[in-house]
């Protein structure tokens, strides 16, 4: 979850003909399955291809927006240090988990949308409250799951070798021996 303040301001009143202020409002935002699916509903398309407009882009920040009784327009009234902060939290990784020297599949997949997300969710008897989590995080589950339900998958002799070749050069110079 990602907390942005936006700073209160101060109005003028022409019927009073007084200045009155706004405090400041906290707002919180998540990157999730939720909101994914709430803008890919809106715009009948996938969310996570293809380039979005500004309008777009704005859209799917109303709809990260989980604070109770905060109008979703206050997106305009953020600065550009609070829409910088937001990419970087969808950005960000969100977890400590690496796959190492697992290979990418390579080439064109399919098309990822929040339906297939659930579906992958159901597969892998991933609770829903899962859909609330940053969607780095849940991508690093779902992928977490694949790999650990999968077959190991054997290697080439010549992988084999190279990879003992790698280990021996490595031991030799951590124990600094010639062999």
């Amino acid at each position: 979850m990602l907390t942005i303040t936006v700073k209160g301001q101060e109005f003028f009143d022409s019927n009073t003909n007084k200045f009155f202020s706004v405090d400041d409002q906290v707002v919180e935002l998540e990157h999730s399955l939720v909101s994914l699916s709430k803008w890919e509903s809106k715009y009948q398309r996938p969310f996570l291809t293809g380039e979005k407009t500004p309008e777009e882009f704005l859209d799917y920040i109303r709809f990260m927006i989980i604070s109770p009784g905060v109008n979703p327009d206050i997106v305009f009234k953020f600065g550009q240090e609070n829409f910088d902060k937001i990419e970087k939290y969808i950005n960000s990784k969100e977890s400590a988990t690496t796959f190492g020297m697992m290979l990418e599949k390579k080439g064109r997949g399919e098309t990822i949308t929040s339906e297939l997300i659930y579906y992958w969710m159901y597969a892998f008897q991933i609770s829903k409250e899962h859909e609330r989590e940053h969607l780095n995080r849940l991508f690093t589950l779902i992928r977490v799951c694949n790999a650990k339900q999968s077959k190991p998958k054997k290697m080439a002799p010549a992988e084999v070798a190279a990879r003992n070749r790698e280990l021996n050069a490595r031991r030799k110079k951590e124990h600094n021996t010639t062999g």
